[in-house]
């Protein structure tokens, strides 16, 4: 009973929300928020996901009304935003501005096209933030497999011994590999900070180093502010093209 007592505690100490930024348009796949997977939209499903993590609630930050209405069948939980975003991060800080939050209440942005993502990796994610005082932002990482390391769409990091980012990056270079190979990773899109770092973040201009590399979380590092990541196990399935949406409707269907 003591157990449990403090494990409620913990949590009332440590409450997070999620948000998943939503849009219409796809480049890939047209409308692949609103997929079919195997009776349940690939919206639904991740929203789904994250509520069985340990957020206090989960939005859904959508441009789209098509999307919104949809949404609102199975959660009152979605806020429209502007379509002129150019980020999912910004999308989410529109949200979260409209919830009227505190500063200090953490956020895990969990991408919206993850309809199986560990509930636990949002759970660690967003405890970065809690446990380390020097962390702005928190992130995973996974060890990479087979080729996926020469994939430029497979983000690598560079991390410390303490697990912190020192860099973000699409190719490595030849030479540094050989010598630092056993400290890069997978990066896992998937980010935790307060309301107050995600303000300062995007107020900031777009860093030269995130240009270049298209890579948002370079922002972050080219600020002064530091990123922590957690390792998680295993890479949850994505859905960017349509040989991912037959190998999520082939999960489901084996384990539906």
């Amino acid at each position: 009973m003591i157990l449990n007592q403090e494990y409620d505690l913990y949590q009332m100490m440590n409450e997070f929300i999620v948000v998943i930024p939503a849009r219409l348009s796809s480049t890939r796949l047209k409308e692949k928020a609103l997929l079919d997977l195997n009776g349940k939209s690939l919206i639904e499903r991740v929203y789904l996901r994250t509520t069985q993590s340990n957020a206090k609630e989960v939005f859904i930050a959508t441009d789209s009304k098509k999307i919104a209405d949809h949404v609102k069948n199975f959660s009152p939980n979605v806020i429209l935003t502007s379509k002129e975003h150019k980020s999912g991060t910004d999308r989410v800080h529109e949200c979260v501005a409209k919830l009227d939050i505190s500063d200090d209440m953490v956020i895990v942005n969990v991408q919206g096209d993850e309809p199986f993502i560990d509930p636990e990796t949002i759970n660690k994610t967003a405890d970065i933030i809690f446990k380390n005082k020097n962390a702005s932002v928190g992130s995973a990482y996974t060890l990479f497999k087979d080729n996926d390391f020469n994939d430029p769409n497979n983000v690598k990091v560079y991390l410390s011994d303490s697990n912190r980012a020192i860099n973000f990056l699409r190719n490595v270079d030849p030479i540094d590999l050989l010598k630092n190979q056993a400290k890069y990773f997978q990066h896992v899109g998937i980010y935790s900070y307060n309301y107050e770092t995600l303000s300062t973040f995007v107020s900031l201009p777009r860093s030269k180093n995130e240009i270049s590399e298209s890579l948002e979380q370079l922002r972050f590092l080219d600020n002064g502010h530091e990123i922590y990541l957690v390792e998680i196990e295993e890479l949850s399935i994505g859905i960017d093209t349509v040989t991912d949406y037959k190998k999520a409707l082939k999960i489901l269907e084996d384990n539906d």
